[in-house]
């Protein structure tokens, strides 16, 4: 009997683990060209990878969905930086979501990565998130981050670096007529705009959510 594929792609295996990192040009353009072009790549850290089914863009200081919409802080340094770099945040005081740079140095556009298909070191993603199904070890930003093991010491990491833990290496890429488009999760400005993308059909995606406004503890 054929051995049972991973969701989200064909099995890529111990190959994707030392394959060289997509190069740096590769992230050097505006981030809505960059976000459907990584579905299909595959993101790498120590021995676990997936294969990236579903992703978000967000354009920096034009962009109010965007971490950094209102200028440089210290917690997004990071994105004003070169690109091919990860931005690491802690959000809800309990989940690391991870997002890739892009565009020119200064630009601050970054594309989050939202969900994948574990392709190597199945294992260790079940160890980290025991009580999962297969389908589910990586799908939603929070989940990929633990599934992979990915904190807050990969922030500012040069994902086209071959020799850092964290990278993003070429997979099968996506069928372009599988890749569709839509407004972006859980987002309050800019909510309308379609820059989520995602394979259609692949289990691995997660389900859109709109943004619901928290309720605002009453003053007295």
């Amino acid at each position: 009997m054929a051995p049972t594929q991973p969701p989200g792609g064909p099995e890529v295996s111990a190959q994707a683990l030392t394959r060289e990192p997509l190069p740096r040009e590769f992230f050097d353009r505006p981030v809505e060209e960059v976000a459907p072009d990584l579905l299909g790549h595959v993101l790498v850290h120590g021995d676990v990878a997936l294969r990236l089914t579903e992703v978000e863009a967000y354009a920096g200081m034009l962009d109010p969905a965007s971490h950094a919409y209102r200028g440089l802080t210290p917690r997004t340094a990071v994105m004003f930086g070169p690109p091919g770099h990860a931005y690491v945040y802690f959000t809800y005081g309990m989940h690391f979501c991870v997002n890739l740079v892009c565009g020119e140095d200064g630009t601050a556009s970054a594309v989050l990565l939202r969900a994948g298909g574990i392709v190597a070191g199945m294992g260790t993603a079940r160890e980290r998130r025991p009580n999962s199904t297969e389908r589910d070890l990586a799908r939603g930003p929070a989940r990929l981050c633990t599934a992979l093991g990915i904190g807050r010491d990969q922030n500012g990491s040069d994902v086209c670096s071959p020799d850092r833990p964290l990278k993003i290496t070429a997979g099968e890429p996506a069928d372009p007529s599988r890749i569709r488009s839509g407004p972006r999760t859980g987002v309050n400005g800019g909510k309308e705009t379609p820059w989520r993308f995602w394979i259609d059909g692949d289990p691995t995606v997660s389900p859109y959510r709109a943004h619901v406004p928290r309720k605002r503890k009453p003053t007295a």
